[in-house]
């Protein structure tokens, strides 16, 4: 059991480096270690939907790589994890319409952690989403 502790840490270790020595070399320890846990979350409960690079799929799920969208709608996209989104979005241009489900046993943090994983790898932010950021947000969500 010790041996693989230390494994896991090693693994962490290694994927914390890999993403600092990336193009985004902009990026803080802090936002590195969310994006290493947001990846693992994302490959949990979005990539089956939103794929392995946040490129979509064609006209039914919407990319998560148009940075404007990811920066105007910082504060719903908690919500959106959270509480699913029924309701019709345009991103990079193209309109979408299906459902997505809510993801209510997300805690604060983990939605922190994905969002900041989506942000940084998809998008052309260097920013860390806070878990007080993700209370705040779903405190406004209006539902």
């Amino acid at each position: 059991m010790r041996i693989l502790t230390v494994v896991n840490i090693i693994g962490l270790v290694i994927g914390i480096l890999s993403y600092l020595s990336s193009c985004q070399s902009n990026v803080n320890i802090q936002t590195a270690q969310f994006a290493v846990n947001g990846q693992k979350l994302y490959v949990a409960h979005c990539q089956n939907c939103h794929g392995a690079k946040g490129e979509g799929l064609g006209k039914l799920y919407p990319p998560l790589t148009d940075h404007d969208f990811l920066e105007k709608n910082r504060a719903k996209l908690s919500c959106i994890v959270r509480n699913g989104l029924s309701e019709e979005i345009e991103v990079s241009g193209q309109k979408f319409k299906e459902t997505m489900p809510a993801n209510p046993q997300l805690a604060e943090l983990e939605i922190a952690y994905i969002l900041t994983y989506i942000t940084t790898n998809f998008g052309k932010s260097d920013s860390t989403y806070s878990a007080a950021e993700v209370k705040a947000a779903l405190q406004n969500c209006n539902r």
